[in-house]
């Protein structure tokens, strides 16, 4: 996300709700495609913490392992919600870290109808 007027703060860094609303819905939209039609995928919560100001254009990278898929599965295996927790960080041009978001989603496998 490059800096605007319209995501500019007070102080003229980038301002922290839109670096939270660049982040939030790719997470549950990805565990949605990777686990499939039968589960259940939410948002649950989250939490930003901010490290640096800047200027800058920043970036971030989501990364979904194939033994965190697994992990929901087996956790989810038997109808109950998980609730697993992803970080995500966000860094700007120089790969300085800016802020960091965690993640927590909610996920259920879906009943099957009989």
């Amino acid at each position: 996300m490059a800096m605007h007027w319209f995501n500019r703060n007070a102080v003229g860094t980038h301002f922290g709700g839109s670096l939270y609303s660049m982040v939030d819905p790719h997470l549950m939209l990805m565990l949605i495609q990777l686990l499939g039609e039968g589960y259940w995928v939410w948002d649950k919560s989250a939490k930003i913490e901010f490290i640096k100001a800047t200027r800058a254009k920043v970036t971030f990278v989501i990364k979904i392992s194939d033994a965190d898929l697994e992990d929901i599965r087996q956790h989810t295996a038997d109808g109950e919600k998980y609730l697993p927790e992803f970080m995500v960080e966000i860094r700007d041009d120089n790969s300085d870290l800016v802020a960091m978001v965690r993640k927590t989603i909610y996920v259920r496998r879906k009943k099957v109808s009989t």
